[in-house]
């Protein structure tokens, strides 16, 4: 096995053991693709037909609204899954994209192989069912903090969430997943700076 397939075996390892069977079946279904710079993963009205597993990277998804304007909804970065769920299950049209933001090596799990792959070892159904309650229970979080919270409240917590991501993503698309402009953030910066 590659580094960094190790690595996905590993993140697998972290919630419950697998036996080798399980990885070799893994293995045979993972697709792993290289990904450049602010390319797309998935585009709006696409279908959603893949778990993708960032295994070096950072993708972001989001949404236009009707006046252009960008909304970041997710950053994924190392050992983390993006998918438009929505699309995924329901095979519906994307409403979403998922662009990387450096280059990016992932591992795609296409609908039908993880279907397979929960039938005949469920296992990996548990898995991604812890995986889809911690997403929700950060979506969740999010929104009680972007309609109760004050903005350099929303800051702290996306620091604590995404503690590297600061240094590596542009403060535009900070701001954008904060729901301010990038002015008012960089005010918040400072200000976090005087009191340190």
């Amino acid at each position: 096995m590659s580094f960094i397939m190790d690595n996905l075996i590993a993140y697998f390892d972290s919630y419950i053991q697998l036996t080798d069977s399980e990885k070799n079946e893994l293995q045979k279904i993972l697709e792993r693709r290289t990904i450049k710079k602010n390319h797309f993963i998935l585009q709006k009205y696409d279908v959603c037909n893949h778990y993708t597993f960032i295994s070096e990277g950072i993708t972001r998804s989001y949404a236009i609204n009707d006046q252009g304007t960008e909304n970041n909804l997710k950053f994924a970065t190392e050992n983390e899954w993006i998918v438009d769920l929505h699309s995924f299950h329901s095979k519906n049209k994307s409403q979403i994209y998922i662009e990387s933001m450096e280059p990016t090596i992932i591992f795609q799990i296409e609908r039908s192989n993880l279907l397979e792959l929960f039938a005949k070892f469920p296992k990996f159904d548990t898995i991604f069912r812890v995986i889809i309650e911690d997403d929700y229970m950060r979506l969740e979080r999010r929104i009680i903090q972007n309609i109760s919270s004050k903005a350099e409240d929303r800051y702290q917590q996306f620091l604590i969430e995404y503690p590297k991501l600061s240094t590596r993503i542009p403060n535009t698309h900070i701001a954008s997943y904060l729901g301010i402009t990038p002015e008012f953030l960089s005010k918040i910066r400072g200000g976090f700076s005087k009191k340190n």
